[in-house]
């Protein structure tokens, strides 16, 4: 009797036009690698395998990762490793300062893995980055990415916001249904919580949740996501397509048109939104500089409205 015949491997889903990105390369993006090495110091860019670092290194633009490089929890759609991380590095904030002030930023974002083994959660080490770059860079605005702070949120978001960032983001990821299967390890009440504290504590600080879309959410479900974000008061909303960096991570289940983008952006700016960044390719930080500007103009003349008002 003949063995039976292997089953054919699943051909690879092809990327729309719209998806793809031009190689990493050139001398500038050789010289950020360079010293992001020399510095010892992660990069998200690198790490989660972002598409749009050919062009964020090119500009000298890197989203420095602090905590090291291994993540204490393995959500089904990240690309950093995961394992027991290393000792913290006590170098690692003023080496974060240095890479701001040689590469010239005008803005800065910090990023961190899960660190659920330490007894802060990594807070402290984000003071200590603010810290090392206002005394480093003090004309470099500072956005901050971090985790949940898993049962230790109320304490690490108090250290932080005295700190004083200029945005603290947090992204939601993705939609309550699919929490189960693409972020086990968090809970989406409680990152809104999060969000939601630092305004409480510090209205001046701008609020930023992203989410990704393509992991099989229903478009209303998305709509609830942005209403429970500005019920929270979140400012600043990102929106972009999920990529599966292996084949063991979450599949793509659609590839969202540009269109279906702008129809976000146009819902989301309808719901209140002072800034929506909205498109296959956007990331967290990606154009943050850019999107920083915005982001202090729409608040300056939200004000000047209001004073307007006012006065009349």
């Amino acid at each position: 009797m003949s063995e039976p015949l292997p089953t054919p491997a699943a051909p690879k889903q092809r990327k729309p036009d719209w998806i793809r990105v031009k190689a990493p390369m050139g001398q500038a993006f050789s010289d950020t690698r360079a010293l992001m090495r020399r510095l010892n110091l992660a990069t998200v860019c690198e790490e989660a395998a972002c598409p749009n670092i050919g062009e964020c290194w090119t500009k000298k633009h890197a989203t420095v990762m602090i905590l090291g490089d291994t993540c204490t929890r393995a959500c089904a759609f990240c690309n950093v490793k995961t394992g027991m991380p290393r000792a913290v590095d006590p170098m690692e904030p003023q080496h974060t300062a240095d890479a701001a002030a040689e590469l010239g930023l005008e803005h800065i974002v910090i990023t961190s893995v899960d660190r659920d083994d330490l007894p802060d959660g990594g807070a402290k080490q984000f003071v200590k980055v603010i810290e090392a770059l206002r005394r480093t860079t003090p004309k470099t605005t500072i956005e901050i990415l971090t985790p949940d702070f898993r049962n230790k949120a109320d304490a690490a978001i108090e250290m932080i916001v005295t700190a004083r960032p200029d945005v603290y983001n947090h992204n939601l990821e993705t939609v309550p249904r699919l929490y189960p299967t693409i972020r086990p390890g968090a809970r989406y009440y409680a990152s809104l919580r999060l969000l939601e504290t630092v305004k409480r504590l510090d209205p001046t600080i701008f609020t930023k949740s992203g989410v990704m879309v393509g992991l099989g959410e229903e478009r209303l479900e998305v709509h609830q996501v942005m209403d429970d974000m500005r019920s929270a008061d979140i400012d600043f909303l990102t929106m972009g397509q999920y990529l599966q960096p292996t084949p063991k991570h979450a599949k793509v289940m659609e590839f969202v048109a540009p269109k279906t983008f702008e129809a976000y952006a146009a819902i989301a700016r309808a719901k209140g939104f002072k800034l929506v960044a909205a498109s296959p390719l956007t990331r967290s930080s990606y154009h943050a500089g850019d999107d920083f500007v915005k982001l202090r103009d729409a608040r300056n003349a939200e004000l000047a409205r209001k004073a307007a008002a006012t006065v009349a």
